[in-house]
Parts: C-alpha cells; structure tokens; sequence
C-alpha cells in the first residue's frame, strides 16, 4: 500500500502538467497572440486529424481478443454517467431558477463532460508510471477512453444531443423575474404541497367520522346497502347539454387562452357513472341570461372524443380503410431520410470513423499483425524487420502526439474567452451555479465509487483488471466540456455563450481539488 504523501504526489503532477499547458492557452489569448479564428482551426486539426492517429495508435496495440469483453462495461458506463449528470442537471433546474436561455443547455451540460484533453492526459501519465505497468497500461488506458469519447461523439450529434442546445433559442425569451417567480411556485409546491394534502385528507376524514357521530349513525346494515345500490337512470339524465347554460372554469395558469368547450355527462348505467377524463378545463353550470346561453350543439363532444378513445370504423367522415394522405407518406419518408442521412454523415467524421474501424483491425489477428507484432500469428516484415504497415503506426503515434498538448492550449484559450459578468453576481442564478456544480464535481464521483465498485464485486468489470476499474472511477469526475461553447456560439446567433461561461468557471475550480482526492482514494482503493 502507497503512502499518503506517495499518492498525493502521484495524483497532483498529472494536474501540474494539464494546468500550466492550459495556462500558455490562457496566456497567448488574453495577449492577443491567439485569435478566436486561429483556435477554431486548431480544434478543426484536434477533431479530424491528431485525435484520430492517436485514437488510432493506442486502440490497435492494446485492445485484444482476450480484454475485448470490457468494451461492454466502458460503453455501459458512460451512458449512465450521461444519465446521470443530466439527473443532476434536471433536479437543479427543478429547485433553482435557470436562464430561459439556458434551461436545455443545463441538460448537456450535465450530460456531456470533456472526454478528450483532461482524462486524455491524466490517464495516460498515471498509467504510465508505478503502481501501474507503465509498457503496457498506459496504452491500454487510452484506449479504454476511446470507448468514451465514441459515446460521446455518437449521443451528441448523431442521436441529437447538440439539438437541445439549439431548443433553447426558440420562442421569445422570458424574463429573469417571470422565471425565478415559476420556480418559486414549483418549489413551494413540491416541498410543502404534499403536506397540505395529507392534512386535507386527514382534516376530512376526521369532519364526516364527527358528523356520522353526532347523526348518531353507526355501521351501515344490508337493507342501506340494497338502498345505496344503483338504479335505472331517469328521463332526466338524457337531457340535451344545450339546455343549460356554462362558465369556464380554469386550472391552468395560462387560461385566458383556454377555449370553452361544453362537455357532457354520459348517462348512467346499471354498474355506475362512467368517468370521462378531458385533458381540456372543466365547466360548469352557472345561471347566465338566456342571450349568453351556449346552444351551439357542434361544439359538444361526442362519448368517444371526451375519453380519448379512437371513433368507430364507421363513424361519419372515416372509413374503415382510410389511410393517411400520400402527402403525409412522402412527408414522413423524407424526414426519416433526413435523419438516417445526418446520422450516418455524423459516423463518417474522421474521428468516429478510425475508431470504428480500429476495433476490427485489433481484434482480428491477420490484420493487426500487419501493423504491429501479434505473437503466434506469422507476417512477412519488412526490410527492416518490422511489420509490413508499421510506418503507418509510426505516423499514428506522431501526429497523435500532438494531440493532447494542442488540446489543452485550446482549452485554455476557450476559458480566457469566458466572459462572467462581474459586476451583476447578483443578477446570476447562484443557487443553480454552485449547487450545479457541486453535483457535478463532488456528488458524481461519490457515485461513480459506488457504481464501479459494486460492478467489480459483481463480475461485471473484471475486478483484476485495475486500470478498466480506474478509468471508470476518473470519467465520475469531468467537467462539462467546452464544446458546448462553440455549439452555443453557433446557435446563439450572436455568437455568444454568456450563460454557460457562469457555469463552466466554477466546476473548472472545483476539479483541481476534487479530481486530486478521487485519483488518491482511487488509487489507494485499487492497490
């Protein structure tokens, strides 16, 4: 077992490196060194050529037939920290007012954490020294990020996460007081709704046992039972509902924009009244004058409309062969094509589509040895004795290098260009930026610890396998990735992201703290 100071050290130099390569990021933006349009180049040259040939080079080498059964638990858990954060984000969002233009974008960013730089760099200086095996785990730590990074590439934009984030920019914006004002009502409803309604029910069974008490009634005998059984229904009951006269009653906030609509009672029958639930507001009979009456008898629902049940085949204007229109057919198709196309182009990016292809080249023994030594597996070398395509490996792991530092210089340079309205905290949403935060950042991994461990005990993630069970345990403890900048400056359309800067700085502060003691614990847990 390490020693305290041992594991201190060991967690806190992977973060010395990630912070001063973000500080020159930091740096040469608040210089003017780095334009905006110098970073976005740079993160185009991340996405579809350095991450690539690194994801490349340490997937092939290191997945193999035998450890390819932890692809499984990878994917597995990175949904549900996906899950998870957006739970956290969902439940703050219920209890603190957000933004308008914000509220989906809490959503991603506690769904989306950054994937790429942070866990990129850690890992791979972690598993590339003691207690781990530095020849062989640091490779196969990266590769086990790769099967998080493709989740995070595929739920974003091939399954539409990134269209939430456009949500938020359609309709008009509401103002800040309208908001805090709808949450205030929320919570007061959700923390002491329940109790007033108990103590309603409470309060009425106790005024009708007072009642029947002092009536001096006692248990009901079978001659009341016969008397309380349901009888034909009268003439009365079949009376036309535009006979009487209706007021709107509302019980929705927006219910001047409510449509009164008259809704009658089905007769009785021989087993009671039958219950019809109408999603549209209630109304009532009221005394009205004669000139006010509603005796517009198109307006009254029929039986099948009041309960939502689907009208019989041979209902007036329906046959019982109708089909939509072949405009609607077309419609459909065209937006099922729309879908499947964006899809499949979101497949082909460059990133997604190496690693896809990685994994069949690793696991295939005849393929891979063209690439790198595979033992018990025959391939004819080069003159230099090494495999036939091994100079392709050696470009991968070239340019792969790079990607990791550039990463972080572009990561330093998307937080100079935060822009956090000092001078209006007041006018922040506090209570969503911390408590979100602190779900994030210190709720999360508690979490995960558990998660993982629990998996592990049960055979789930093979508990041998020491780096597969770190890997799961760091992801717990990610900020939210700073794409969401650039996703929320294109949808913007003013190429902003004020909101989210106030969300970002904090977790940014919290993780230096919090990923320290996770790694420690985590390494002291593991050895």
């Amino acid at each position: 077992m390490l020693d305290a100071g041992t594991l201190i050290w060991i967690s806190l130099r992977p973060l010395l490196r990630l912070s001063i390569t973000t500080s020159f990021g930091f740096a040469i933006t608040k210089a003017d060194i780095f334009p905006q349009v110098a970073a976005r180049g740079a993160g185009q040259i991340i996405l579809n050529v350095t991450l690539p040939c690194l994801m490349f080079s340490k997937i092939v080498p290191a997945f193999t037939p035998q450890n390819i059964h932890a692809l499984g638990p990878l994917v597995f858990v990175a949904i549900v920290y996906e899950a998870m954060g957006m739970a956290i984000a969902a439940i703050v969002g219920i209890f603190f007012w957000v933004p308008h233009r914000f509220r989906y974008g809490l959503l991603v960013a506690g769904g989306w954490g950054n994937y790429g730089d942070i866990p990129t760099s850690v890992i791979m200086s972690i598993c590339g020294a003691a207690p781990f095996n530095p020849s062989t785990d640091s490779d196969l730590g990266v590769a086990y990020v790769a099967a998080f990074i493709l989740v995070f590439m595929i739920t974003l934009f091939p399954l539409g996460g990134h269209k939430l984030i456009a949500r938020d920019y359609v309709g008009p914006d509401i103002e800040n007081d309208e908001v805090q004002e709808a949450v205030r009502r929320r919570r007061r409803m959700i923390l002491y709704g329940w109790v007033q309604y108990v103590s309603s029910l409470f309060g009425a069974k106790k005024v009708k046992v007072e009642d029947d008490e002092s009536h001096g009634k006692g248990p009901i005998t079978e001659k009341e039972k016969q008397f309380f059984e349901p009888r034909t229904p009268s003439t009365s009951h079949d009376e036309p509902c535009e006979k009487k006269a209706h007021k709107h009653v509302a019980f929705f906030d927006d219910a001047t924009t409510a449509v009164a609509s008259p809704v009658c009672s089905p007769p009785l029958t021989e087993v009671g009244p039958s219950r019809a639930h109408s999603p549209e507001p209630t109304l009532a009979a009221s005394s009205r004058p004669p000139s006010q009456r509603i005796n517009t008898s198109d307006d009254i629902p029929t039986l099948a409309q009041s309960t939502n049940y689907p009208p019989p085949a041979g209902a007036v204007g329906l046959s019982p062969g109708s089909t939509p229109s072949p405009a609607k057919h077309h419609r459909r198709r065209r937006q099922v094509w729309h879908t499947l196309k964006a899809f499949l182009q979101s497949l082909c990016t460059p990133a997604s589509s190496v690693m896809l292809i990685s994994f069949p080249i690793a696991l295939i023994n005849p393929v891979k040895a063209l690439f790198v030594e595979v033992d018990g597996t025959y391939m004819p070398s080069a003159p230099d004795g090494q495999p036939p395509l091994a100079f392709i490996m050696d470009v991968a792991q070239f340019v792969g290098a790079a990607s990791v530092p550039l990463g972080l210089v572009c990561l330093g340079s998307a937080l100079a260009r935060l822009k956090v309205p000092r001078a209006e905290w007041g006018k922040l949403p506090l209570g969503a930026i911390f408590s979100f935060a602190c779900g994030k950042m210190l709720l999360m991994p508690v979490l995960g610890v558990l998660m993982v461990r629990g998996m592990a005990q049960s055979g789930i993630i093979d508990p041998e396998d020491k780096v597969l069970q770190f890997v799961c345990i760091f992801f717990s403890c990610l900020p939210t990735a700073t794409t969401q900048v650039f996703l929320t400056q294109v949808y913007s359309g003013t190429g902003t992201a004020e909101h989210l800067s106030a969300f970002l700085v904090p977790q940014y502060a919290i993780m230096f703290v919090s990923m320290v003691a996770l790694t420690a614990y985590t390494l002291q847990l593991l050895f």
